[in-house]
């Protein structure tokens, strides 16, 4: 239906009836079959190509462009061909260099590698457009190609290993021969026919791979170098989570309304979306297992709460509770989130480098360390086109409101300046360094920010706002780019808006909110929001449990499953690497109302 009718007709149904007639006008994902694990299914991948894929139930980006790196580089090493590989200009690919005078062997193998079901050979030139395997710059794509039982993701020549062919010149001003390569790379465009080689870790020649990995690739000492824009530092993940439709959590913040003088929350009430558990968490790690598999941990921060898939046992994952990260500060059981984000810099083992997010934060794409961080440890921060509201902070703002300009305050008397926007809503990169100088400076703030068991006029907003200009005045951080969106799950254009993003997937981040949702049904949410998260990321992680354990586990609350089986002593494990196994105007509108 056109848009403009489309519109039209949404005014016609009352408000509380808009989403729901939307979610059946746009469905946000086809209706396919399922295919078993192990079957063969005609699939388009991100590329728009038409292959063949193999269906099955955990996968990342990085463990499919690793097979795919290994699957060619032991076709040539058997066939004898003495090829190198490459820091090709996209860092989710891998290159081999091969002498044009070795391109008819070189294709023999690669065709009798290719030979499996699902495995891909396709050939294109520097400009990507297909041509055939004689094209005298033919660069060859050798690819396996994976989905889901249902097909919505696909993983195929995005992360394909590729051949390029390097023919052989003599220049008239230099002595000798050269190597000559049909397209640009990070490093040279032309080498000396002969030179060393030498066994360099695959992440020297991308920076999408992890430091930790053990596999080793043969190149030529000109590509061995370690970069200026590498990032040697570790990198960190932080969450902060709570499980509102916990009872035991409910008991806990009843008893404490009711000591400050305040009623019971009422969970079937008007506002009840914002303590739904809607499963955002699982999601948003998946997403950083895709998409960001050079982060060293990640830190779960909860008010002894786990959710009933995670095995707290996995080392890339570890709960902090919040008396581990207070200790004698504050005051706990705490429902404030400014106070638990004035902690983070105290969670054991923390890197000085980390990214906080929150579970309706996802990672939309495979993405470099350097979008959120220079390789000289320089941080970015995204400030957001929408304003701070004048004037000093009062009880009548909206807390988020008083905090924003309670920051301003300080950072008026710190350096100055004056602050005038908010910060988008996306994952925040911070240094740890800066929020201990912050706490150095401003003591009785942040510790009285600490004790506020609830939001209060009083707070700060440390790691969403302050830690960013904080840093930005201090030379550590500087404004950086993301391609992000934002939907409101309670708005009716979120079905097109969640459609659009599953088909095309050209976000770096986005962040899928739930504002007072009013008199919207919570199941249209609910059903919303699982058909699109299922589809965008159906890949376990390897920290989720069996579906038979986890459906034992879901019988109990979260705050007994954590006392069930998270360690109350736990010891805080060596940090690793996780191994591989229109966009911006509506979020900043969003962020004007938030």
């Amino acid at each position: 239906m056109p848009k403009a009718y489309r519109d039209r007709l949404i005014q016609l149904v009352p408000p509380q009836r808009q989403l729901w007639l939307v979610r059946r006008l746009t469905r946000v994902t086809a209706r396919r079959s399922r295919s078993a694990p192990g079957e063969l299914r005609r699939v388009r991948d991100l590329d728009g190509l038409q292959v063949q894929a193999r269906v099955i139930e955990e996968a990342t980006p990085l463990a499919l462009r690793q097979r795919n790196v290994d699957l060619v580089t032991r076709a040539l090493d058997e066939a004898g061909i003495d090829g190198f590989h490459l820091r090709p200009a996209d860092d989710l690919r891998s290159a081999v260099a091969v002498s044009r005078k070795d391109k008819a062997k070189a294709l023999q193998a690669l065709g009798r590698a290719t030979s499996a079901d699902g495995v891909t050979l396709r050939f294109v030139d520097a400009g990507r457009r297909a041509v055939d395997a004689d094209h005298p710059d033919a660069i060859a794509l050798v690819f396996h190609a994976v989905t889901d039982p249902f097909g919505h993701t696909v993983l195929g020549s995005a992360f394909a290993c590729e051949v390029e062919f390097w023919r052989t010149v003599s220049p008239t001003e230099k002595p000798g021969t050269e190597l000559v390569a049909p397209r640009g790379n990070q490093v040279a465009a032309a080498l000396p026919e002969k030179g060393e080689t030498i066994p360099v870790p695959a992440s020297r020649l991308s920076r999408f791979v992890p430091a930790g990995e053990s596999a080793t690739y043969r190149t030529r000492a000109e590509f061995a170098g370690l970069g200026y824009e590498h990032v040697t530092f570790p990198i960190d993940v932080v969450y902060t989570w709570v499980d509102g439709d916990d009872s035991d959590w409910q008991a806990r913040k009843n008893a404490a309304l009711r000591e400050h003088g305040q009623a019971d929350i009422n969970m079937a009430g008007t506002h009840a979306s914002r303590y739904a558990s809607r499963d955002e968490l699982r999601y948003s790690l998946r997403s950083v297992v895709s998409f960001a598999p050079w982060v060293r941990q990640i830190y779960l921060v909860t008010d002894d709460q786990i959710p009933p898939w995670l095995d707290v046992e996995h080392p890339m994952v570890r709960v902090v509770r919040h008396r581990e990260i207070f200790g004698d500060t504050g005051r706990l059981p705490t429902f404030n989130s400014h106070a638990i984000e004035s902690r983070l810099h105290l969670i054991p083992g923390l890197s000085e480098h980390f990214v906080y997010l929150n579970d309706d934060m996802f990672f939309g794409r495979p993405l470099l360390p350097t979008t959120f961080f220079h390789a000289n440890g320089i941080a970015k921060f995204f400030p957001s086109s929408a304003q701070l509201d004048v004037g000093p902070a009062t009880v009548h703002d909206a807390p988020v409101t008083a905090a924003g300009k309670n920051n301003r305050r300080h950072i008026e008397e710190r350096f100055g300046r004056t602050i005038t926007q908010k910060m988008r809503h996306v994952p925040y990169p911070l240094r740890r360094s800066v929020l201990e100088d912050i706490e150095r400076h401003l003591p009785a703030e942040v510790l009285d920010t600490a004790g506020h068991q609830f939001r209060h006029p009083e707070d700060l907003s440390i790691p969403s706002s302050l830690q960013h200009y904080w840093s930005f005045l201090s030379g550590q951080a500087v404004p950086g780019s993301i391609k992000y969106t934002y939907a409101d799950l309670a708005h009716p254009s979120t079905p097109v808006k969640l459609a659009n993003l599953l088909a095309r997937r050209h976000c770096d981040v986005f962040c899928l909110n739930d504002t007072d949702s009013g008199e919207v049904l919570l199941s249209e949410q609910l059903a919303m929001l699982t058909d699109f998260l299922s589809a965008y990321f159906p890949f376990r992680a390897p920290f989720e449990l069996p579906a038979k354990v986890e459906a034992e586990r879901a019988r109990m609350t979260a705050t007994a499953r954590a006392a069930a089986y998270l360690p109350e002593a736990a010891a805080v494990p060596g940090p690793q690497a996780l191994a591989p196994g229109a966009v911006g105007t509506a979020a900043d509108e969003a962020e004007r109302v938030r």
